[in-house]
């Protein structure tokens, strides 16, 4: 596994470098890896490594850019909106010649389209926004304030939001709570995973059992 950089394009046009994990050896399958979003890509970001490394021994290339504002980005996250994201993982596609893509929970938003696409798991934007503005309500409970989520949301679409340590932009906010997931991408369901989503962990965790079955999965329709 090697940390590479790659040019990211940046709204008002030029490129920044951003960060990606990578296990590349030329072969003729090479999966682009669009991670979990926020708090959960936290959460999964051992497991998709894990992954990773399953799917190199299998034969399989893999890239796993940071989103911009995310990760090890510089760029400042309150700035961005979903179509930068929908660009930077279009852009990390070519720039690494990704045969395939795997999205992971949120990251299933934001799989290049031109592409074969397996979903991990893929969760409606609207579905993360909830749970993100409830956490923020019972963290201000327990501070001793009440908050509403409907106070909530017109803030957010007013002037953007901080929602658990994560700035988001009243244009993110607008345009990314209501987005599905591609209905065309063929969907990994936790179920055929087994055991229970590592995304509702309270901290950052990892199981090589779901690992190697969500790597199998992938590997017997790539692997040569």
């Amino acid at each position: 596994m090697n940390p590479v950089s790659w040019p990211c394009p940046l709204p008002g046009g030029g490129t920044c470098e951003e960060a990606a994990l990578q296990f590349d050896a030329g072969r003729k399958a090479r999966l682009l890896i669009v991670p979990a979003l926020f708090d959960e890509g936290n959460r999964m970001r051992r497991f998709t490594v894990e992954v990773m490394r399953r799917l190199d021994h299998a034969g399989i290339d893999s890239f796993l850019p940071d989103l911009p504002g995310c990760t090890e980005s510089l760029q400042p996250l309150e700035a961005q909106d979903p179509t930068d994201w929908l660009d930077a993982m279009a852009a990390a596609a070519r720039h690494f010649g990704a045969s395939d893509t795997l999205g992971i929970r949120g990251g299933c938003l934001f799989t290049p389209d031109r592409l074969p696409a397996f979903h991990y798991a893929p969760v409606k934007a609207a579905s993360i926004l909830r749970q993100m503005v409830r956490a923020r309500m019972l963290s201000a409970r327990e501070a001793g304030r009440e908050e509403n989520r409907e106070h909530l949301a017109e803030m957010a679409l007013a002037k953007g939001i901080t929602l658990a340590g994560y700035t988001l932009g009243a244009d993110f906010y607008r345009h990314f709570e209501p987005m599905t997931a591609d209905p065309d991408a063929a969907v990994i369901a936790q179920e055929q995973i087994g055991g229970s989503g590592l995304w509702l962990r309270a901290e950052p965790d990892e199981n090589a059992a779901q690992a190697e079955a969500l790597a199998a999965i992938i590997a017997g329709e790539l692997a040569p």
